[in-house]
C-alpha cells in the first residue's frame, strides 16, 4: 500500500486528547457517510469533482492526496475539483478528514481518464523467411481504455483464420508465410469511451523466397502466460500460437495439470477460455505443440474477519490491542495508520503487529490518543476500518495562551490557545459571559481553529474587550485571557472631486478623513504621480483637514491630483482631475466624419487634342484643382463627337503626373470631331472642357459604288460607277484597267480625273471575256478595287439562285454555309448574300417555333466570286435558323435559293448581366436585392437552366464573400438573410445557364438597418461593494438592493432601436450582510394571567444568516426600569414568558442577530388576561380628493375596539369597478397606523376600498366599503404597434398601425403623434461646427431632428405621410397622447421613399379564344398618375374558372407590352385572367378577372373500361367518360377484334355511338374462349386518344359446367323449360340464366336471368317472343367465378299461337271480294265524274296504293331481311356483327351484308337527337319501349309479324335521310382477299334495339335484352 501522508515518526505527535468523559458527549470524531467508488472513468477535458462526504464535530478539515502525494493543505473545503482533466490526472485519490478528535483516511478511488494519443513510430519494414511465422506487433498507442484494434492489409480488413492469428495483445501472426503474404499492414484503433479513431503507419512485410518447401517442425510462437484473476470474473482466456509447415497438419492440445482439456477451446485451438473461474480452476495449464509453459492462479479481495470498536479507551502506561483480522486470496497484507499517517513498526518499539493483523500498543502515552486505521489489501483489492483511541487521566494545560493584540477595523485577528491533556481538552472562547466559539457553538466571524486558536475575521470596533480561552476535559479546567484593541480604519470620507476652473482663479481640493482618535495621520498630495512640495510652491497651501488650495491657476496646473493619507490605522488614497480653461472650455476629442461627395465644379485645364492617324485622336490635359473636385477623383471621360454619334473613353486618374494623356480610337477617317474632356466622381460628371474641332488624317478611299456596264458591243462597252461611300480624303482621280480573263499581259490601264464617273472601253475582241477594274484615288494612294467580268458582245443578265445549301461547323455564334453557285448571268459574281427567315427563334418552354416568313439579310461576302462556302457570323446562341442565299452580279440580285434545313446554334453563357440592379434595406439582418431578369433572347441556352447568382460581401473587406444561386429565370428579387446588423455590403448579380455564367452586374451597396446589440457584454463580473468606481471602466453601482441577497446579474447593451442580448452566463453575487430587519408575524396564541406564549416569523429582510434571537419584555409603564432578556437559538420560533403579573400590559421586543450585530426590534403589546376577543372592524375608509393620484391614493380610517387583544396588523382590499372582485392589496399594514398609501393602482380607473383588523384571536369583519373614486389620468405607457410602412407614391408612404391596449392608454386617447426624419447611411466627410447649448451634455445627435405630425383622430389606423423627398431613407416613430401627456415612442421603422408599386391595375383587359389551347389577352396600362414610375412589365394570372386554387398560374412579361398569348391551355375550358403591372418597387394590384373559354379540342381518352355479364359468346361493355372532354361530346367509337385470328379470320368491328350517353353496349357475336381487344375513344369535333382493354370470353376457370340438355313443355300461351344441374365448378351455383336465339341460327341472347339456384325449370309467356318465329333455348349456370358453359340447345319451339278467324282462308276470300267491289265502284264513280263538265275539277287528297299496300299499316319505313345471319366466305361461315344495345346503331360490314334479326328495321327505337328525324320518320317512336303494350293478338300484329305480309305492303320512302346514333363498321382480315356476296345497297342495315322484341309486345322480363 502506498503512503497516504507524512510519516509518523518514532513518537507520533498530535494535539493532546482529553479523556472520553463528559466532553465526549459533545465532541464527535470524524466518520465517513459514504465511501467513493473503487474506480471511475472520465473523458479527457471534462471536469472532475471529488467529494469527501464526512461528518463529525465542527470544525472539520479536509486534505486531498493523489497517489500518496499531498494535493492540498487542510482546509474547510470538502471538495476537490479539476476543471479540465488530462491523462496525468489519472491515479488513486483519497481524502483525509480531521477535527480535534483526530484524522481519518478515506478509501482510495481510482480515477481513470479516457483518452487516446497517436501511434508511435515503429518498424516500417519487416521481413520473414518463407514458411516461417511473421509476427507483426501493433504499434504502441497511448490510450485508456485499451482501444479496439483491427488489422488491415492494403485497405482490406484481416479476419482471423487457420493461418492468421490476432493475439490478445493485438499482435498479428501470419503462420507459414508465403509470397502473396507480402504487403502493407496497418492497424486501426477505436476508443469506445471517447469515440476517437486512429490509424497507424503501414508496416511493409517482405517474404523471402526459399528454394525448398520441406516441412517445418512445430514451434510455439506466442506461448501462454501466467494469469491471475479475481473471483467473480466472468471469464479468463489463455492463448497459444504455434507455427509449422504445414499449418493444416498442426494440432494444439491444452492440458491442465497434465490432463487434457477439451471444452471452451476456440480460434483453431489457439485459445482456452474458462468461464466464471473459481478456485477449483487454479492450476498448471499447458499447450502442446512442442514447448510447454503457463500456469494460472485465482485471487479474491480481502474481507475483515474481526474489526475494532469505533471507540477504544485505555489508561496511560497500559497495553492495548486494537483487533483487525482479514482474509483473502492471496492473504492480504495489513497496514496501520494513525491520524492518516502510516505507522512504521520497525521504528516504534511500543507498537507491534500481531500475526492476525491486530495492533498492540504498549506503554500508552497521551499522544497515542487519536484515530487508528487498519488497511488490508492484496492484488484483488483493499478494505479499511478505523477506531478512536482515547488515552485518559491528564488534566488540561494551556501550553501557549493568547496575547494582547491591536488590529485595524476590518482586518483579521487570531488569539492563540494551544493545549495538552488526555482526553484532548475541549476549547471554549468567551468574551465576558458570551460564548463565541466551541465545539457546538459557532457565531459569525468567530472561527475555532484546529489548534484551539480563535480567528476573528473581520474585526469590528465592537470587538474591543477581553477574551478568555477555556480548556476542559474530565480531569479539570484551564483558562487564559488576553485583551483585544480595535482601531477604527483610517478612511477618506470626503474625497477630492473633478473640477474645472477658469484660468487665474483659485482651486480647492478637499480630502476629509475619519480615523481612530488614538491614531496620528499624515496627508500627502501628488500631481500626476509626483509629490507636491507645499513648502516650496507659494501658490499651494495645505490645510490641517487635508484640503489643498492652488491659487492663480494656469494651464500647467492641469492634471490628476491624488490625496494619500498615511497612518498606523491604515492608508487610503483618492484622485481627482483638475482642468483649467481660458474663457470657453476646451474642445473634445475630434470625431472624423466625411460629408457626401459632390461632382467636380471645374473642367480639366489646358486641354489639347490632335489627330495621330486617320482613326485616332490624342488628348492631353491638366487635372482640375483638388478643391474643386469635391470628392474622390474617379477618372476622366474623353469625348470625340460628330453630328450623328459620339465616342467616349474613360481614362483612369494619374496622381503622379501633372499632364494626363488619353486616346480615342476607332474614329472615322478624314472626319471632323468636336473634342472635350471632363472629370468625374462617384456622384456624377463635372463640366466639360470647351470643345475643340479636330479632323482625322486622310487615308485611301473605299471601293467605288455600283459598278455597271452598258452599250455592250463586239469591240466596246461603257463602264459606269459612283463615288465611293468612304472617300477618306479628297479624291484625286480614278484608275480603270481591263484585261482578257486570266491574261494579265493584256492589261490596259487609264487614269481619269476625279469628276469622271463613266468611261467607254474600246478596242475589245469580239466574244471575249474581260475583267474590268475601277478604283478611286486620294493623296494617300489607290483605294479598294471594284472588279467584274464581262463578255464583249454578250450583255450580262441577272444571276440565278444558288443551290444545294449545306450547314456545318455549328457553334454558338456562327455556322459554315456550303453552296453550289447558280447561273452567273454571263458576268462575275460580285457579292454573296445570306438571309434568314427574319425571326431567329429560341426554343420556348413548350418547344414551339414561330411562323414568320420575313427574310432579312444577315451576312454578305464581297469580291469572292469563286467562293463555295462561307462563315456566317453574328448569330445568337441557342437559336433556330433557316438560311437562304442570293448571288449578286453587275446586273442585280438573283432570286433566293431554297431554304436550308433548320438548325439550332449551340448554347453559350449569357452575354449580359441583369439590369436595373437595386439594393434596399429590408431589416436589421437582411437586404432586399432587385434586378431586371434577362430577356428571353439573352438566355443563350435552355430556359430551364437559366438562373441567377448573387455575390455579396462586407464593404470593409472583413468576412468572406458569399454566393447564392437562384434557379428561377423569371425571379427578379432576392432577400439576402443572416447579415450583420448596421453593416454595409456590396452586392453583384450575374446570370448563368447550363454552359456557364455571364458577366457580373455593377456593384451596388447597401447597409443593413440599425439594431439592438447582438450579444451581451463580455467578461461580466460582480462584486458586492458599498461604493461605485465610475462609468469609465464600464462598471455601474446597483443601488437599492436587498441585503445579503443572492442576485443573478446580467448586463446588456442597447442602441436607439432597443435592448440587446443579455450577457451569458449570468453572474451570481450576494450582497454584503448587515444587521437584520425586525421579525414579523408576532402573535400571542396563548395568553394566561401569569404567562404568555409568543410566536413569530424570521425577519422579512434577514440581511444575513440569523445567529440568534433576543426577546425582551417588561411592563408597559413609564416607571418600569427592569426588563427580562432571553437569547434564543436561530431555529426558535416561539417563546413562553412566565411569572407575569395578571391583568397587566407587557411590551415585548424581539430582535434578530447576524454576524453584523443585532437588528431592528419588533414590538408588540399583550395583556395578561383570558378575556380576549376578536377586534371590531375599522370605520369606513376615507380618501381625501387631494390625495388621489394616478396610481395611488391615501386611505385613512379609525380603528375599532381591539377586544383586549392588541391589533397586530391591518389588511386592505381593493375592488376595481364596475365588475371587479375584491382582491388583497396588503396584509401587513402596521398595527399602529390609521392611514395607508394604496399603490399599484391603474390610472383612470374606478375603485372601492375596505379594511379589516387582526389580533391574536383572529380577524375582524371588513369595514364598510369606501366611496367609489377614480384615479387620475397618466401619460400612456405603451406605444402603438406599427404594422407596416410601405411606399404609396414616389413621395409618400402608407403607415398602418395598431393602437395600444385600452388599459395602457391610461386615460382618454386624444390622438397619435408621428415623427419622421431623413436618414443618411453614407459616411459624412469633413468637419461640421455645431453649438451645444447644454454645458452638462455628454452626447449629442448629429442626425436631423424629427418632423412631427399630430393626428387628432383617435380612430385612425392608417395614414398617408406625403410631401417626402424622393430617393431618401426615412425613419418613423409613433406615439399616442392623452390629456396628461405623450406615451413612449414606438421602435423606429425605416422606409425608402422614391419607389412605389403601381396603385392601379391595367385597364380594359380583354380575353379572346384563339385556339383550343391558346387565349389572346390584351390590356391598356394603368393611368399615368398611378404608375409611380416606369412600368417594367406585367404579370398575367390565369386559372380555370372551376378550379382556381389548383390551376392558377402566372406568366411574367418583362417588357411594357399590351398583350400576350397564353398557350398550352386545356381545350374548351373557361379561364379567368387577371393582369397586374409592376415596376422597380414591386407588383401593383390585379385587374378584375376577365373570363373566356378556349375552343374545342379532341377529348382525352375515356377514363375506364369495365366488362360484365361475360358469357361464352357475349359481354356487356361499359366505360367512363373522359376526364377532359375538351368540348361537347358527340359520341364514342368502340372497336373490338380478336387478339388472334378465329378460324383464319381476324375481324375488326367498329361501332359509333352518338351522343354522350349511354355509356354501355352489349356485344354478342363473340367466339368462345377467345381473347378480344376493345378500344374506345371519345369524340367532340375530332376523336381523341383511345383506351384499350382485353377480355377473354367464358367459361372462365372455376366456372360451372353445362347443365343437362333442356326440354320444353308448352301449355297454351306459356312455355316451360326443364333442365338438370351440372358440375358447380369451384364454387356453389348462385343462379341460372336462360338464353334464346331464333332457330335460323341467329345470335344467342339472354332471355331470363337471375333464376334462383334451387330452380330446375322455368315458365314464361309466349308474349315476350316474336310470333311465328321458332326459337332454340339453352341454360347457363353462374357462380362466383362467372358464367359457366352453356347447356346443349333445346329442340326448336315455335312461338306461333292458334290462328284467329281472320287468318282463315275463307275470311281472306271475303275480304278480297269486298275489296274488288269497292275498287269497281270507285272506278265507276271516277269515270262518271270525269265525263261531267258541269262539275269543277276537284283536287282532293288521294292515297296511292303501291303494290297493294295499306297506308294505315305503314308504321315504319323499313328494309327487311329474313335471310340467314351467317354468310359463307370461302366456304367458311362467319358470324354476323352484333347489334349494340341500347341506342341506334349503324352497322357496316364488308363481309356480312345482311343481318338477320327478329324484326330488321332501318331506324332505331332509341334516338339521341329527335330533332334530326323528319316528320315522315315520326312513326319510329312507336318502337320504343311502350309502357302500355297493345294486345298480343290483333289484326295489325298478325300481318306485321309475318315477314311475307310485311314485305307485301311495305312502302319504301324515298329521299329520307335518317340520323344514325351508331355506325357500325366491320372489317375482316383473312389470308386471301374476299369478295362481298351482297349488293352494296344492302350493306347498311339497321336493327331494332333489344329493349323490345316485337312492336306492340309486352315488355320482356328482367334480363332479356335483345336478340342478334
Amino acid at each position: 500500500m502506498q503512503d497516504a501522508g507524512p510519516e509518523w515518526g518514532s513518537v507520533p505527535r498530535s494535539p493532546p486528547h482529553p479523556c472520553p468523559g463528559a466532553c465526549l458527549a459533545d465532541d464527535v470524531s470524524p466518520y465517513f457517510k459514504t465511501e467513493p467508488a473503487r474506480s471511475q472513468v472520465h473523458l479527457e477535458g471534462n471536469r472532475l469533482v471529488l467529494t469527501c462526504m464526512a461528518e463529525g464535530s465542527w470544525p472539520l478539515e479536509f486534505k486531498w492526496l493523489h497517489n500518496g502525494r499531498e494535493l492540498t493543505k487542510f482546509s474547510l473545503e470538502y471538495r476537490y475539483m479539476i476543471t479540465s482533466l488530462d491523462r496525468t490526472h489519472a491515479g488513486f485519490y483519497r481524502c483525509i478528514v480531521r477535527n480535534r478528535m483526530g484524522a481519518l483516511l478515506q478509501r482510495q478511488t481510482e480515477v481513470q481518464v479516457a483518452y487516446m494519443g497517436s501511434f508511435e513510430d515503429g518498424e516500417a519494414r519487416q521481413s520473414v523467411s518463407h514458411g516461417e511465422a511473421a509476427v507483426i506487433r501493433a504499434p504502441h498507442i497511448a490510450s485508456f481504455p485499451q482501444p479496439q484494434v483491427t488489422w488491415f492489409r492494403d485497405g482490406r480488413k484481416i479476419p482471423p483464420s487457420s493461418r492468421i492469428a490476432i493475439t490478445l495483445d493485438n499482435t498479428l501472426v501470419i503462420l507459414s508465410t508465403v509470397a502473396p503474404d507480402a504487403g502493407r499492414y496497418y492497424v486501426q484503433a477505436v476508443n469506445d469511451k471517447n469515440g476517437d479513431n486512429k490509424t497507424s503507419q503501414p508496416i511493409a512485410l517482405t517474404v523471402e523466397s526459399e528454394c525448398t518447401a520441406d516441412p517445418i517442425a512445430p514451434t510455439i510462437i506466442i506461448p501462454p502466460r501466467n494469469t491471475s484473476v479475481v473471483a467473480g470474473t466472468s471469464e479468463v482466456t489463455m492463448e497459444c500460437v504455434a507455427n509449422a509447415r504445414w499449418v493444416p497438419a498442426l494440432h494444439i492440445v491444452w492440458k491442465k495439470d497434465g490432463a487434457a482439456v477439451s471444452g471452451s477451446i476456440s480460434d483453431y485451438n489457439r485459445r482456452l477460455t474458462i468461464l466464471n473461474p473459481a478456485l477449483s480452476d487454479s492450476g498448471y495449464y499447458e499447450c502442446e505443440a512442442v514447448l510447454r509453459s503457463s500456469s494460472r492462479a485465482e485471487v479474491s479481495p480481502p474481507q475483515f474477519v474481526k474489526e475494532p470498536e469505533k471507540h477504544v479507551t485505555a489508561e496511560m502506561e497500559t497495553v492495548v490491542v486494537i483487533p483487525c483480522q482479514a482474509r483473502g486470496v492471496p492473504p492480504p497484507a495489513m497496514a496501520w495508520y494513525k491520524d492518516a499517517a502510516p505507522i512504521h513498526l520497525e521504528k516504534l518499539s511500543r507498537f507491534r503487529l500481531q500475526p492476525d493483523g491486530s495492533l498492540q500498543i504498549s506503554g500508552l502515552v497521551p499522544d497515542d490518543t487519536g484515530m487508528f486505521q487498519c488497511f488490508a489489501h492484496n492484488d484483488a483489492g483493499e478494505v479499511q476500518t478505523s477506531t478512536y483511541l482515547a488515552v485518559t487521566s491528564i488534566a488540561p494545560n494551556i501550553t501557549r495562551g493568547p496575547q494582547d493584540s491591536t488590529v485595524i477595523d476590518g482586518m483579521s485577528a487570531i488569539l492563540t490557545c494551544e493545549t495538552s491533556g488526555a482526553p484532548r481538552p475541549a476549547i471554549t472562547w468567551q468574551k465576558g459571559e458570551r460564548i463565541l466559539a466551541s465545539g457546538s457553538v459557532q457565531l459569525p466571524r468567530f472561527t475555532l481553529l484546529e489548534s484551539g486558536s480563535l480567528l476573528i475575521s473581520p474585526t469590528h470596533i465592537a470587538d474591543v474587550g477581553s477574551y478568555t480561552c477555556l480548556a476542559t476535559n474530565s480531569r479539570g479546567v484551564d483558562e487564559a485571557s488576553a485583551d483585544l484593541v480595535v482601531w477604527a480604519r483610517t478612511r477618506i470620507t470626503a474625497p477630492p472631486q473633478d473640477q474645472s476652473v477658469i484660468k487665474g482663479t483659485k482651486a480647492s481640493l478637499s480630502c476629509g478623513v475619519t480615523h481612530d482618535p488614538s491614531v496620528t495621520i499624515r496627508h500627502i498630495w501628488e500631481k500626476d504621480g509626483a509629490p507636491i512640495s507645499v513648502d516650496s510652491v507659494p501658490r499651494v497651501r495645505l490645510d490641517g483637514d487635508g484640503t489643498l488650495h492652488i491659487s492663480q491657476t494656469w494651464s500647467g496646473d492641469i492634471g490628476t491630483y491624488t490625496c494619500k493619507v498615511v497612518s498606523v490605522g491604515g492608508n487610503d488614497s483618492r484622485s481627482a482631475h483638475l482642468r483649467v480653461r481660458a474663457g470657453l472650455g476646451v474642445y473634445s476629442m475630434k470625431v472624423t466624419e466625411w460629408t457626401l461627395q459632390g461632382v467636380p465644379t471645374v473642367p480639366p485645364g489646358n486641354v489639347q487634342a490632335e489627330a495621330t492617324n486617320s482613326t485616332t485622336v490624342r488628348f492631353t490635359w491638366n487635372p482640375p484643382s483638388p478643391q474643386f473636385i469635391n470628392g474622390i477623383n474617379q477618372g476622366y471621360k474623353v469625348r470625340a463627337a460628330w453630328p450623328h454619334e459620339a465616342t467616349v473613353v474613360t481614362v483612369r486618374p494619374n496622381f503622379q503626373d501633372s499632364i494626363h494623356v488619353g486616346y480615342v480610337v476607332g474614329l472615322k477617317k478624314f472626319a471632323e470631331y468636336f473634342t472635350s474632356v471632363l472629370c468625374f466622381t462617384t456622384p456624377g460628371d463635372g463640366p466639360r472642357s470647351p470643345p475643340q474641332l479636330v479632323r482625322t488624317h486622310e487615308d485611301v478611299p473605299g471601293p467605288v459604288g455600283h459598278l455597271s456596264f452598258s452599250d455592250i458591243l463586239d469591240t466596246s462597252l461603257k463602264v459606269s460607277w459612283q463615288e465611293p461611300v468612304e472617300k477618306n480624303g479628297i479624291l484625286t482621280g480614278y484608275r480603270i484597267s481591263w484585261e482578257e480573263y486570266n491574261r494579265t499581259n493584256t492589261r490596259v490601264t487609264h487614269y481619269l480625273p476625279n469628276v469622271t464617273l463613266e468611261y467607254r472601253v474600246t478596242g475589245l475582241t469580239a466574244l471575249t471575256t474581260y475583267t474590268i477594274e475601277v478604283a478611286a484615288m486620294t493623296s494617300k494612294g489607290q483605294g479598294q478595287v471594284s472588279s467584274s467580268t464581262i463578255s464583249s458582245g454578250v450583255p450580262p443578265e441577272l444571276p440565278g439562285a444558288p443551290t444545294n445549301l449545306g450547314i456545318s461547323n455549328i457553334s454558338p455564334r456562327s455556322v459554315t454555309l456550303q453552296f453550289r453557285p447558280g447561273y452567273d448571268g454571263k458576268t462575275s459574281i460580285s457579292r454573296w448574300q445570306v438571309e434568314d427567315d427574319g425571326n431567329p427563334r429560341r426554343l420556348s418552354i413548350v418547344g414551339q417555333v414561330g411562323e414568320s416568313e420575313e427574310w432579312v439579310l444577315v451576312h454578305q461576302l464581297a469580291n469572292e466570286p469563286d467562293s463555295r462556302s462561307m462563315e456566317v457570323p453574328g448569330l445568337n446562341p441557342y437559336t433556330y435558323y433557316s438560311f437562304r442565299m442570293r448571288q449578286v452580279n453587275i446586273v442585280g440580285t438573283s432570286p433566293p435559293s431554297l431554304p436550308s434545313r433548320r438548325i439550332q446554334t449551340l448554347q453559350a453563357p449569357p452575354d449580359v448581366a441583369p439590369a436595373n440592379v437595386t439594393l434596399r434595406t429590408a431589416s436589421e439582418t437582411s437586404l432586399w436585392l432587385r434586378w431586371m431578369p434577362l430577356p428571353e433572347q439573352e438566355y443563350n441556352g435552355s430556359p430551364e437552366s437559366v438562373g441567377y447568382r448573387v455575390r455579396y460581401a462586407r464593404s470593409d473587406g472583413r468576412g468572406r464573400t458569399a454566393l447564392h444561386a437562384i434557379h428561377d429565370r423569371v425571379e427578379r428579387e432576392f432577400t439576402i438573410e443572416d447579415l450583420e446588423e448596421w453593416t454595409e455590403y456590396q452586392v453583384q448579380v450575374q446570370a448563368f445557364n447550363a454552359i456557364g455564367a455571364g458577366p457580373w452586374s455593377r456593384v451596388v451597396a447597401g447597409r443593413t438597418r440599425e439594431s439592438v446589440p447582438s450579444s451581451g457584454p463580455a467578461n461580466v463580473s460582480a462584486l458586492a461593494t458599498t461604493s461605485t468606481p465610475g462609468n469609465a471602466s464600464r462598471s455601474a453601482q446597483l443601488a437599492g438592493l436587498g441585503k445579503y441577497v443572492l442576485y443573478e446579474i446580467r448586463v446588456l447593451a442597447f442602441t436607439r432601436i432597443g435592448d440587446g442580448v443579455p450577457s451569458h452566463p449570468p453572474i451570481l453575487e450576494r450582497t454584503l450582510d448587515d444587521v437584520p430587519g425586525p421579525p414579523v408575524g408576532i402573535l400571542f396564541p396563548e395568553v394566561r394571567t401569569t404567562s404568555v406564549r409568543l410566536i413569530w416569523q424570521p425577519p422579512a429582510a434577514p440581511n444575513g444568516i440569523i445567529l440568534a434571537y433576543q426577546i425582551t419584555h417588561r411592563l408597559n409603564t413609564t416607571n418600569a426600569n427592569t426588563a427580562t432578556v432571553e437569547v434564543l437559538n436561530p431555529s426558535a420560533r416561539q417563546y413562553t414568558a412566565l411569572g407575569l403579573r395578571p391583568e397587566s400590559t407587557y411590551l415585548f421586543r424581539i430582535t434578530a442577530q447576524t454576524r453584523k450585530g443585532w437588528g431592528e426590534a419588533a414590538e408588540a403589546l399583550v395583556v395578561t388576561t383570558e378575556k380576549r376577543d376578536r377586534p371590531q372592524p375599522p370605520s369606513k375608509p376615507a380618501v381625501p380628493q387631494e390625495e388621489v393620484k394616478a396610481r395611488s391614493v391615501l386611505l385613512s380610517w379609525e380603528p375599532g375596539s381591539d377586544g383586549l387583544s392588541p391589533v397586530r396588523y391591518y389588511t386592505v382590499q381593493t375592488r376595481e369597478l364596475p365588475a371587479g372582485e375584491w382582491s388583497l392589496h396588503s396584509a401587513s399594514v402596521s398595527h399602529n397606523t390609521t392611514s395607508f398609501v394604496v399603490d399599484r393602482l391603474k390610472p383612470f380607473t374606478s375603485y372601492k376600498f375596505r379594511v379589516k383588523a387582526t389580533n391574536d384571536i383572529g380577524d375582524s369583519a371588513y369595514s364598510e366599503a369606501s366611496e367609489s373614486l377614480t384615479t387620475l389620468q397618466a401619460a400612456p405607457e405603451e406605444a402603438p404597434t406599427i404594422l407596416s410602412v410601405t411606399p404609396h407614391t414616389t413621395t409618400s408612404v402608407l403607415l398602418r398601425w395598431q393602437p395600444p391596449a385600452e388599459d395602457k392608454i391610461n386615460g382618454i386617447l386624444l390622438g397619435f403623434r408621428l415623427r419622421y426624419r431623413e436618414l443618411a447611411y453614407d459616411g459624412l466627410r469633413g468637419f461640421t461646427l455645431r453649438s451645444i447649448g447644454n454645458p452638462g451634455a455628454r452626447w449629442t445627435e448629429l442626425t436631423p431632428v424629427y418632423a412631427v405630425r399630430n393626428l387628432s383622430d383617435a380612430s385612425l389606423t392608417q395614414y398617408e405621410l406625403d410631401n417626402l423627398s424622393k430617393h431618401q431613407r426615412y425613419e418613423l416613430r409613433m406615439s399616442v397622447y392623452n390629456a396628461v401627456g405623450e406615451g413612449p415612442p414606438s421602435a423606429p421603422q425605416e422606409v425608402f421613399v422614391g419607389e412605389a408599386v403601381p396603385t392601379a391595375a391595367p385597364q380594359n383587359v380583354a380575353v379572346q379564344a384563339a385556339t383550343a389551347t391558346q387565349l389572346d389577352v390584351t390590356w391598356e396600362p394603368p393611368p399615368p398618375e398611378a404608375q409611380n414610375g416606369d412600368i417594367q412589365g406585367y404579370k398575367i394570372y390565369f386559372w380555370e374558372a372551376q378550379r382556381a386554387n389548383e390551376t392558377e398560374r402566372v406568366k411574367t412579361l418583362f417588357l411594357p407590352e399590351s398583350g400576350v398569348k397564353l398557350k398550352n391551355l386545356t381545350g374548351y375550358t373557361a379561364y379567368l385572367v387577371s393582369v397586374a403591372a409592376f415596376n422597380a418597387a414591386g407588383d401593383g394590384p390585379r385587374s378584375p378577372p376577365a373570363k373566356a373559354r378556349t375552343q374545342q379540342a379532341a377529348p382525352s381518352a375515356p377514363s375506364a373500361i369495365r366488362f360484365s355479364e361475360l358469357t361464352t359468346t357475349s359481354v356487356n361493355v361499359s366505360w367512363e367518360p373522359p376526364l377532359l372532354p375538351n368540348g361537347i361530346l358527340e359520341g364514342y367509337r368502340l372497336v373490338y377484334e380478336p387478339c388472334m385470328p378465329v378460324d383464319g379470320v381476324s375481324k375488326i368491328v367498329t361501332v359509333d355511338v352518338k351522343g354522350s350517353s349511354p355509356l354501355w353496349m352489349k356485344v354478342k357475336d363473340l367466339a368462345e374462349g377467345v381473347t378480344y381487344r376493345f378500344r374506345i375513344r371519345a369524340k367532340t369535333f375530332a376523336y381523341g386518344p383511345e383506351i384499350e382493354a382485353n377480355i377473354t370470353t367464358g367459361p372462365g376457370e372455376g366456372a360451372p359446367g353445362p347443365p343437362g340438355e333442356p326440354f320444353i313443355s308448352r301449355y297454351g300461351s306459356a312455355i316451360t323449360i326443364h333442365w338438370s344441374s351440372g358440375d358447380p365448378g369451384k364454387g356453389p351455383i348462385t343462379r341460372y340464366v336462360i338464353e334464346a336465339r331464333p332457330s335460323d341460327e341467329g345470335l344467342w341472347d339472354i332471355l331470363i336471368k337471375d333464376i334462383p339456384k334451387e330452380v330446375t325449370s322455368y315458365t314464361f309467356s309466349l308474349d315476350i317472343l316474336k310470333q311465328g318465329v321458332s326459337y332454340d333455348f339453352r341454360v347457363i349456370a353462374v357462380n362466383d367465378y362467372g358464367y359457366g358453359t352453356p347447356s346443349a340447345p333445346s329442340p326448336a319451339v315455335s312461338a306461333q299461337k292458334a290462328n284467329p278467324f281472320y287468318e282463315e282462308w275463307w275470311f281472306l276470300v271475303v275480304i278480297a271480294l269486298v275489296g274488288l267491289i269497292f275498287i269497281l265502284l270507285l272506278v265507276f264513280v271516277l269515270i262518271i265524274r270525269g265525263q261531267s263538265k258541269k262539275y269543277a275539277k276537284n283536287h282532293g287528297e288521294m292515297v296511292s296504293l303501291d303494290e297493294g299496300s295499306f297506308p294505315a299499316l305503314e308504321l315504319n319505313s323499313r328494309r327487311l331481311s329474313v335471310k340467314n345471319s351467317f354468310c359463307r366466305k370461302n366456304g367458311i361461315y362467319t358470324r354476323s356483327p352484333p347489334r349494340p344495345s341500347p341506342g341506334s346503331l349503324h352497322y357496316s360490314d364488308e363481309d356480312v351484308t345482311k343481318y338477320n334479326d327478329l324484326i330488321p328495321a332501318e331506324s332505331s327505337s332509341l334516338t339521341e337527337k329527335p330533332s334530326e328525324i323528319s316528320d315522315s320518320q315520326g312513326s319510329d317512336s312507336e318502337y320504343e319501349v311502350d309502357p302500355n303494350p297493345q294486345k298480343a293478338h290483333s289484326f295489325v300484329n298478325h300481318y306485321i309479324s309475318d315477314p311475307t305480309y310485311y314485305n307485301s305492303w311495305r312502302r319504301q320512302q324515298k329521299g329520307i335521310s335518317r340520323a344514325q346514333a351508331y355506325s357500325y363498321t366491320e372489317t375482316s382480315r383473312t389470308p386471301t382477299p374476299q369478295t362481298p356476296v351482297n349488293p352494296p345497297s344492302q350493306q347498311s342495315t339497321l336493327y331494332r334495339p333489344p329493349s323490345s322484341l316485337a312492336p306492340g309486345s309486352r315488355a320482356p322480363i328482367a334480363g332479356f335484352s335483345s336478340f342478334v
